[in-house]
């Protein structure tokens, strides 16, 4: 299981790449192994207004939907159209080519609870 350094972690399986006063965000390496072969994505519209922990979108794949969940509040200014087009990125390159949204963040203490690679290992691996 891969967890760059750099990110942070969300017990719902999201990863944040903070920058300045946005995020990317995206769905880890484990919950990427966890579903199997991703065959769809649904994802809000940009200007879309989000609220922490609602559900967001979606991932299909092959037995399953699962919902994507809201790290933090803030509004979509970027949608990444190749994972909708070509879900399987999600699989083969879930930190970079597989990028979810960029969001403006709305309130960065919403950011407080999320977790260091570390951290985020250590939950995954001993998640029953």
């Amino acid at each position: 299981m891969d967890c760059p350094e750099e990110l942070k972690y969300s017990k719902e399986h999201i990863w944040v790449r903070v920058e300045g006063n946005s995020a990317v965000i995206g769905i880890t390496d484990f919950a990427q192994e966890e579903l199997g072969p991703i065959s769809g994505v649904e994802l809000p519209e940009e200007g879309d207004e989000l609220e922490q922990d609602d559900s967001i979108g979606s991932v299909e794949a092959r037995k399953t939907v699962a919902d994507i969940y809201a790290p933090f509040s803030g509004t979509v200014r970027n949608v990444n159209h190749e994972v909708i087009d070509n879900p399987a990125l999600l699989n083969d390159d879930p930190y970079d080519g597989g990028w979810l949204l960029e969001v403006t963040i709305n309130d960065h203490d919403e950011l407080k609870g999320f977790m260091s690679a570390d951290d985020y290992a250590d939950y995954a691996e001993n998640k029953d």
